[in-house]
């Protein structure tokens, strides 16, 4: 894949990254070549040596806790893995006490939590770079890795189409932001009464106006992901919404990515998702398991853009 950097790289250290919103067009294009060319190494440099990550962890993780802790190893660098149990925020502590003394022990801080509003509080009284791990609202660090992914099998974000399907969740939110920063056409497709928060979407649609990228919310699904070149999906409950579980499966019954409508994405579409997986709700096993599939390409980013990001903040 050819670099995508065109103009003249800025220092990052020390910025926060809570939302892609945040990030002009031309930083997150940086990250993206940088994580290019830290995927092609075979021996990482050891740019964090003696420095230490502190991960808090309020919502669990897979992909989140392993990446970001072999990114720091393979940077020579150390991460703390902080759980609600392990720390006093929440349990008494204000985040803003919380943010001081983290930030006299450790030289950056990621949070994967529930509420938005956490992760900026935090931030606002860190004296050292935040990441945005999760939260209810974003992802920014997995759809920096969306991204990343998306070069890699197309070579280019302009003029290329993606599509989602599934719930307006932090995913929903997080790819139309990340989508209209880059150029990057954009499609959420969901079910009445599960769209994306408005305000999200009316905020992406200001970005695009910059791109040139076209950012679409619809409830028709074969209107949605005709001629789209990237189709992603999602579970149809995110972590904290398990209780609606049933009522869920009811109201996107009719949203699942199948090879039905997956004939109407052009040939040569690229099958995306975040995971974890529901083989046989929102996806099924022969399309996430099929030769277009690209699911663990776009994992494995994870840690790339991840190491990339921590190098350029820390």
């Amino acid at each position: 894949m050819n670099p995508v950097i065109t103009h003249k790289e800025t220092s990052l250290k020390g910025k926060d990254l809570l939302t892609l919103a945040d990030w002009t067009s031309e930083e997150i294009e940086q990250i993206l070549n940088y994580a290019v060319k830290m995927k092609k190494e075979k021996q990482p440099k050891q740019l964090l040596a003696g420095k230490t990550l502190g991960m808090i962890f309020e919502k669990s993780s897979t992909r989140t806790r392993v990446s970001f802790e072999v990114g720091m190893l393979q940077l020579g660098g150390h991460a703390l893995h902080l759980s609600s149990r392990d720390i006093q925020m929440g349990r008494g502590e204000s985040i803003a006490d919380t943010a001081k003394v983290l930030s006299r022990y450790l030289d950056g801080i990621m949070i994967r939590t529930f509420q938005h509003e956490i992760v900026e509080e935090l931030a606002a009284h860190a004296d050292i770079p935040v990441i945005n791990g999760l939260t209810d609202d974003y992802h920014p660090c997995q759809v920096l890795a969306d991204l990343m992914t998306i070069l890699e099998y197309k070579k280019s974000f302009a003029g290329q189409k993606l599509a989602y399907v599934g719930d307006g969740n932090n995913m929903a939110h997080s790819l139309m932001i990340g989508s209209a920063k880059v150029g990057l056409n954009c499609t959420i497709i969901t079910p009445e009464n599960y769209e994306p928060k408005q305000e999200i979407v009316l905020k992406a649609k200001e970005i695009a106006q910059k791109t040139g990228a076209e950012i679409v919310v619809t409830h028709d699904l074969k209107d949605g992901i005709c001629n789209a070149d990237a189709v992603y999906t999602d579970v149809w409950a995110s972590m904290g919404w398990e209780d609606e579980a049933n009522e869920r499966i009811s109201a996107f019954q009719d949203y699942q990515v199948n090879q039905e409508v997956l004939a109407l994405a052009k040939p040569d579409y690229i099958f995306m998702h975040c995971l974890p997986a529901h083989r046989g709700e929102e996806v099924t096993a022969d399309v996430i398991d099929g030769p277009n599939s690209v699911v663990f390409d776009e994992a494995e980013n994870r840690l790339h853009v991840q190491k990339a990001l921590m190098a350029s903040v820390m």
